[in-house]
């Protein structure tokens, strides 16, 4: 595979011109559709797919994660005093860092676990999964608290992307039932924040960037939550990172010359990088395949991450069904 850089079209300053006050600043994770709509574009991009075993263990959780979605226990929710001072503050009213989990994200774990196992017949990840339902509430608390903040010392990388699920689920949760809970004529729970960059709800990292076409014909791109799936606007050609307009690139793969067939067809997926910082983002973009989903084409794009990183870029953001990067011991030396 080779790597191909397409030019923009339009500077970032056109582009918030015209966004303006059209769309909706905001994107709230959709219960019926946030886990089931990415299990089923799990499925779709495995065939054929150098990784297909592991799309389809992904897709199979995803599955799981839909049906403790719509499952939910009932939720420890921010007080209304909690919401206003985190908006007067510009900041996120649920940060991943910072939040008191509620106990019950261990019960919406062990019983996506629960529904998983049986579907993994055969498969090697069963045993992780038999591992994790038998672990007690600080073995996974531990994990869930390094996994949020990035420690990789002591984090069980077999049981990280399950881990990360149940996480993913309780926080999209939490996000719609904080929503639902606010009440008509006071202000909303999210908005605006002071990081741009992070996700204005929990404030963690996005995974990708996702460009949607607008009723009024537009093009928008917003930046894909990688824990509670909430999508927000950020004008396009502007690094996610850093934040600047200038040096953006976007990088996709091509097949090798001889083997086009033809194919003239501009890909959805392409890395968004920035000479500036010298960070990248992968972009996914409906306007060229309206089937995609930011956190499974991220996972089958894996080449291009390899690609970019050799031409001395550094992702920005993160997968956490699938984590970069090596294990350390306890005295924090690569293991």
């Amino acid at each position: 595979m080779t790597v191909t850089q397409a030019s923009p079209l339009l500077s970032p300053e056109e582009i918030a011109v015209r966004a303006g006050q059209q769309i909706a600043y905001l994107r709230l994770p959709e219960r019926a559709e946030v886990f089931s709509s990415r299990a089923l574009r799990l499925r779709q991009l495995a065939a054929g797919h150098p990784v297909r075993d592991f799309l389809l263990f992904a897709a199979e959780l995803a599955q799981a994660q839909h049906a403790a979605l719509q499952s939910c226990p009932e939720l420890v929710l921010p007080t209304p005093e909690a919401l206003d001072a985190a908006a007067k503050a510009g900041m996120a009213p649920l940060p991943a860092l910072l939040w008191p989990r509620d106990p019950a994200w261990r019960d919406v774990l062990r019983g996506m676990l629960a529904t998983l196992l049986p579907r993994l017949a055969g498969s090697p990840a069963q045993d992780a999964v038999r591992a994790l339902m038998d672990a007690g509430d600080a073995q996974l608390e531990q994990q869930a608290d390094r996994l949020l903040r990035g420690i990789m010392a002591g984090l069980d990388m077999s049981a990280a992307p399950l881990v990360a699920a149940g996480l993913q689920v309780y926080w999209s949760a939490l996000v719609l039932a904080t929503q639902a809970a606010r009440g008509a004529g006071r202000q909303p729970p999210f908005g605006r924040t002071v990081d741009a960059t992070a996700c204005p709800c929990c404030a963690s990292a996005p995974t990708a960037s996702v460009t949607r076409n607008d009723p009024s014909g537009g093009v928008y791109r917003y930046l894909h939550c990688s824990l509670c799936a909430t999508q927000w606007h950020m004008v396009r050609v502007k690094c996610s990172h850093c934040e600047s307009t200038k040096g953006i690139h976007y990088q996709s793969l091509a097949p090798l010359e001889g083997n086009a067939q033809g194919n003239t067809a501009r890909p959805a997926v392409e890395a968004e990088t920035c000479d500036s910082c010298r960070h990248y983002l992968k972009i996914v973009r409906m306007e060229r395949d309206f089937e995609v989903e930011p956190a499974a084409d991220d996972l089958a794009t894996l080449s291009l991450d390899l690609l970019v990183s050799e031409a001395g870029y550094r992702r920005h953001g993160l997968n956490l069904l699938l984590l970069y990067g090596e294990a350390e011991d306890d005295t924090g030396e690569a293991a």
